[in-house]
């Protein structure tokens, strides 16, 4: 039985449509996500890892010795923590804008979410191969926008903030319908945004202590 499990999808592969399309949903989810799962499994399971926190042993990876056993937890780690971050924060009652504490701090920190918006697309657009477009909090409510090559993020860079939202622009996530105009699937992904789960994503960092 694997100590990592899969995000369990609480809605249909075609519930996004026509913002995701159905056979990427389930292309994305059954293939790609299910191996980064099994992988990193199987990795930490050599690595006698198994048993620890997905973010704390990406906060760690250098504490493993094996570097090939390390860059299998990096990549398939960071692949399994993203795409269950992905997931739970799309939604086919999504789209709209934030409301509350995130709202505030969205305005806060970027001017609106306008303003906001349009940073987050410019680093989904402007990382260059594959890679993650991120929002991140830290302790006591502070927000970043960010991007990571590959299936990096936050964490495993080393910044004390940790993602509440991903936007996934390796081409498995949106060439099938989209092609190469990765613009218009960055537009279309703000319509599935499941902004609540984001929102208690924000809460659960904002309401614990600052280091």
């Amino acid at each position: 039985i694997y100590m990592y499990k899969q995000y369990q999808l609480p809605y249909a592969y075609e519930a996004l449509e026509p913002h995701i399309d159905a056979l990427t949903m389930e292309t994305h989810y059954s293939k790609h996500h299910a191996a980064y799962t099994k992988n990193l499994n199987d990795a930490a399971e050599k690595a006698g890892v198994a048993g620890r926190d997905i973010t704390e042993l990406l906060a760690n990876l250098d504490s493993i010795a094996d570097s090939g056993l390390r860059k299998a937890i990096r990549n398939n780690g960071g692949g399994y923590y993203n795409h269950n971050l992905y997931f739970s924060t799309i939604s086919p009652d999504g789209g709209g804008e934030p409301e509350g504490a995130l709202a505030q701090a969205l305005t806060r920190e970027f001017g609106g979410f306008a303003a906001f918006k349009e940073q987050l697309s410019a680093l989904a657009l402007g990382q260059f191969g594959s890679g993650w477009a991120w929002l991140s909090a830290a302790a006591g409510g502070k927000l970043l926008l960010s991007a990571s090559p590959n299936q990096d993020n936050p964490i495993i860079e080393g910044s004390s903030f940790v993602p509440i939202l991903g936007i996934d622009v390796w081409e498995h996530a949106y060439y099938l319908k989209y092609k190469n105009l990765r613009a218009d699937y960055v537009q279309a992904f703000y319509n599935v945004i499941d902004w609540k789960a984001v929102a208690a994503n924000y809460c659960l960092l904002y309401t614990s202590p600052s280091p």
